[in-house]
C-alpha cells in the first residue's frame, strides 16, 4: 500500500516533481503558438512550417501517449517519467538551439515523445505514491498548481518573446528538468514494473493497458503523420500529397486491423461497444478540434492582424484558462446532480458563441469590448463541459478499464486539435504567406471561426441525442481542477465514488 503522507518531506517532494513534470508538457503545448509569428520571421518560414511547428509535437504526443502509459504500468513509473523528462529537455534544448525549421520540426517531434513518456507518469506517481487518505488533496495540489502553470504559461511565453527571445520558451525546459530528475530519483518511490507498491497489486490485477502494443503506436502515429501531412501540403497539389492520403488511410485501416487482431492491443476495439463512450469520444473530437484550430490561430490573430505583441497576445488569452481553473470543481458537481447530457451540450454552443464573437477582432478591435468578451463566454463553455466530459468517459466502461478510457479520450483530443490545425489553413484558403498578411489572414480567420463554431454545434447535437447518466457506483475523476485547454484531464486510476 502507498504510504507517503503528504505533510511529510518526501510528500513535498513528490508533489513538486509532478508539478514540474507535467507543467513542461502542459506549458510547451499551449506557449508555442504565442511564438509562431516571431519563429516564421527569424527562420523566414512559411504557414505550413508553422502549422508543423505545432502539429510535429502533437502527432507523436497523440499517437504515443497510451504507450507511455503501458511502459510505466510495465518497466516503473518513475523509471519511465524520469526518462520522459531528460527526453523532453533534451528535445527542447535542440528545438532551443535550431538553425532553420526543418531541425526545428524534428525537435518538435522528439519533444512529443518526451511528452508521452511523462505525461501519463505524473498523475500515476501521485496516485501510487501517498497514502489513501491523503491521495485526493494531493491529486487536488497537483492539478490546482498544474492550472496556475498553465495559466501563466501564455503570459510567460509572450515575455520570453518578445525578451530574451522565441528560443527561451523551449530553454527553459532544461533547467526546470534539472531540479525535477535528481529530486525524481532521490525522493519518489517507484511503482508499477513489479514492485512491491504497485498499484496493480493493491487492486488485485493489472491494468488495461499495462501491456506492449508497439506496432499499435506506431500505425497509429503514422497514420495522423501521413494524414497531417497530406492536409497541410494539399494547396499546393501533386502526387506525394495523394501518395500520402493514401498511405495514411491504409495506415489507419492496418491500425484497426492490428488492434482487432492482437491479444492485448493498445485500445481495445470492444471498448466502443459502449454507446455512451463512443458518443462521448465523437463530441470530444468535436470539441478539441474547434479548440485546437481557435488557440493556433487566435495567437497568431491578435498579432498579425490587431497588432498585440507576444507579450499581450499571450496575456489576452488568460481568461480562458483562469475561469476553468476556478470553476471546473463546481461544474463536475453541479453535472454530477443533473447529469451530464445537459452540460455536454450547453458547453459546446457556448463556446461556439464565444467564436462567433471572436468575428468582431479584426484591426483597431478593443481588447474590453471585443476580445475580452468572446473569452468570457468560451471560458464558460469550456468550464461546462470539460469535467462532464471526463466523468462520463470515466464512467461510460467498467472500473477495470477507467484508466484506459481516459487515455484513449485524451488522445483522441489531441489527434482533434492536430488534423484541426492541419486543415483550417486549407478550407479557409490561407496562402503560404497569409501570416505576413493582416487583411487576407483576418479573411481567413473570420471563415476559420464559421468552422470551429459548426463542429461544436455539431458535437453538441451529438451530446443531447446520445448522451445519458451514468450508472451508480462509476468510477469518478480525480483531478477535478483543470486549467489546460488542448485536451480533458488524463486520469489513471480513479477512486471509486457513488453517485445518484
Amino acid at each position: 500500500m502507498p504510504d507517503v503522507r503528504l505533510a511529510s518531506p518526501q510528500g513535498k517532494w513528490v508533489l513538486l516533481t509532478t508539478v514540474l513534470g507535467s507543467s513542461m508538457a502542459m506549458l510547451d503545448s499551449t506557449v508555442v503558438n504565442v511564438a509562431l509569428p516571431r519563429i516564421g520571421r527569424d527562420l523566414d518560414a512559411n504557414l505550413s512550417a508553422l502549422q508543423w511547428t505545432v502539429n510535429a509535437y502533437m502527432v507523436t504526443l497523440a499517437g504515443l501517449i497510451l504507450l507511455g502509459g503501458a511502459l510505466g504500468d510495465r518497466l516503473g513509473r518513475r523509471k519511465v517519467f524520469v526518462v520522459g523528462v531528460v527526453w523532453f529537455a533534451v528535445a527542447s534544448l535542440l528545438c532551443g538551439i535550431a538553425p532553420n525549421a526543418g531541425v526545428l520540426i524534428a525537435a518538435r517531434a522528439l519533444q512529443g515523445v518526451g511528452g508521452a513518456l511523462l505525461t501519463p507518469g505524473s498523475l500515476a506517481l501521485i496516485q501510487a505514491s501517498f497514502h489513501p487518505d491523503d491521495r485526493g488533496r494531493a491529486v487536488g495540489l497537483w492539478s490546482g498548481f498544474g492550472g496556475i502553470g498553465a495559466a501563466v504559461g501564455p503570459f510567460v511565453g509572450g515575455w520570453l518573446v518578445d525578451g530574451p527571445g522565441w528560443r527561451w520558451v523551449f530553454l527553459l525546459n532544461v533547467p526546470v528538468a534539472l531540479v525535477c530528475v535528481p529530486v525524481a530519483l532521490r525522493h519518489v518511490p517507484e511503482s508499477g514494473g513489479g514492485t512491491a507498491r504497485s498499484s496493480e497489486a493493491e487492486s488485485g490485477g493489472q491494468r488495461a493497458h499495462g501491456r506492449f502494443d508497439v506496432l499499435g503506436a506506431v500505425l497509429g502515429a503514422l497514420a495522423l503523420a501521413l494524414v497531417t501531412y497530406a492536409l497541410i501540403e494539399a494547396g499546393g497539389g501533386g502526387a506525394v500529397v495523394a501518395v500520402s492520403a493514401v498511405a495514411g488511410l491504409a495506415a489507419a485501416v492496418a491500425f484497426v486491423a492490428v488492434e482487432r487482431r492482437r491479444p492485448d492491443p493498445m485500445m481495445p476495439p470492444d471498448i466502443f461497444a459502449s454507446r455512451q463512450f463512443t458518443a462521448v469520444n465523437l463530441v470530444t473530437l468535436c470539441v478539441y478540434a474547434a479548440l485546437g484550430g481557435f488557440f493556433f490561430l487566435a495567437a497568431l490573430q491578435l498579432q498579425v492582424v490587431v497588432g498585440y505583441s507576444a507579450l499581450a497576445a499571450g496575456t489576452a488569452l488568460l481568461p480562458t484558462t483562469v475561469l476553468m481553473l476556478l470553476l471546473s470543481a463546481r461544474s463536475g458537481e453541479l453535472a454530477d446532480r443533473i447529469g451530464p447530457r445537459i452540460p455536454l451540450t450547453v458547453g459546446p454552443l457556448l463556446c461556439a458563441a464565444g467564436m462567433l464573437l471572436m468575428l468582431r477582432v479584426g484591426p483597431g478591435a478593443s481588447y474590453a469590448a471585443d476580445v475580452l468578451p468572446a473569452l468570457l463566454v468560451l471560458g464558460l463553455g469550456m468550464v461546462t463541459l470539460v469535467a462532464p466530459l471526463t466523468a462520463t468517459v470515466l464512467g461510460s466502461v467498467s472500473v477495470v478499464r477507467a484508466g484506459l478510457a481516459s487515455g484513449i479520450n485524451n488522445a483522441a483530443a489531441r489527434a482533434a486539435g492536430l488534423m484541426a490545425v492541419a486543415a483550417l489553413p486549407l478550407l479557409t484558403g490561407m496562402g503560404e504567406e497569409a501570416y505576413r498578411e493582416p487583411a487576407a489572414f483576418d479573411t481567413a480567420f473570420d471563415k476559420a471561426m464559421g468552422w470551429c463554431a459548426g463542429a461544436l454545434v455539431v458535437g453538441a447535437l451529438i451530446a443531447a441525442a446520445v448522451v445519458r447518466r451514468p450508472p451508480p457506483g462509476c468510477m469518478r475523476p480525480e483531478c477535478l481542477r483543470h486549467g489546460g485547454v488542448m485536451a480533458p484531464p488524463l486520469e489513471g486510476e480513479p477512486v471509486r465514488k457513488r453517485v445518484g
